[in-house]
């Protein structure tokens, strides 16, 4: 195995993206490209990368994939200068969980994205 990227389903590309774009990533590819309604994208920062896909892009192909935003998980992402990202983001999100320290040695601010998925920064200090 070489890497883990996860494709999350939402109703809203556009929404989805420019959420994404606003707490740093960057687009690297949509389907199709250079759309002004795309059914796919692909983000990155630093090294995590995200793809998301319209859940009506699959209705048909897997109709088993959950119709609902949001899910019974969270995305727990690991960075650096955690307290400096979470100033520059936390009038831009709804935050569900502000910075604090944890038993296990790291400082962690939970946020909702615009789908009702929760991203988890953390960072080991």
């Amino acid at each position: 195995m070489e890497s883990l990227s996860p494709n999350i389903f939402v109703d809203n590309m556009n929404e989805t993206i420019e959420f994404y774009q606003s707490i740093g990533f960057q687009v690297v590819m949509t389907v199709p490209e250079a759309s002004e309604d795309p059914i796919w994208a692909m983000l990155t920062n630093g090294g995590v990368t995200v793809m998301f896909q319209t859940f009506a892009s699959l209705a048909e192909q897997l109709p088993e994939i959950s119709r609902n935003n949001g899910g019974s998980l969270l995305f727990y992402i690991k960075l650096k200068n955690i307290r400096a990202f979470f100033e520059e983001i936390k009038d831009k999100v709804k935050v569900l969980k502000g910075l604090e320290a944890t038993f296990y040695g790291a400082t962690e601010f939970s946020i909702v994205d615009n789908n009702n998925y929760v991203l988890t920064f953390a960072e080991d200090e």
